[in-house]
């Protein structure tokens, strides 16, 4: 996650676009980003190095696909803290080290830092939130899913 915007010069329109495009998903074929650079005028290895440049420069926070723990018998479960400002970095560290956390957003908000645990079970939720609270020493708040919504969430680069 990053904290602070991007220099204005930092992306260009190519970046932008596959930006834009990454989010409606990637065809699942044996090469993927071949197709879809062919799609957008690019090498398949110009998609590939831009998509690690734009991780590398936190445009692109996480790259991958999304699974539905809960149709293939995982669970899910919305997450939140307050961590104080000067340990914000620290404690995001630790929290993202965590393979089960699938987003992590932060908020102006007393709740500052909101992310998702996406497991194998409750048990393994419950297991992991309980480890992220030792390693950080901040309460993590669950808000189990009680009704799914899905809204497309998509954003502009």
């Amino acid at each position: 996650m990053r904290r602070t915007p991007l220099p204005p010069d930092a992306l260009d329109d190519t970046d932008r676009a596959l930006i834009n495009r990454l989010q409606e998903g990637i065809a699942i074929t044996q090469n993927p980003y071949a197709a879809l650079g062919a799609e957008m005028g690019l090498s398949e290895n110009e998609v590939l190095t831009r998509t690690e440049r734009l991780r590398g420069i936190g445009a692109l926070t996480r790259f991958g696909p999304f699974i539905d723990a809960a149709a293939m018998g995982g669970a899910f479960c919305l997450c939140a803290m307050e961590v104080p400002e000067d340990r914000f970095e620290t404690v995001l560290t630790l929290v993202n080290a965590h393979e089960e956390v699938a987003h992590n957003y932060e908020r102006v908000h007393r709740l500052n830092m909101w992310f998702v645990l996406a497991c194998e079970s409750e048990g393994e939720i419950t297991r992991v939130a309980d480890r992220i609270e030792r390693e950080t020493g901040v309460t993590v708040l669950r808000f189990p899913k009680l009704k799914e919504f899905f809204i497309g969430f998509r954003v502009s680069a």
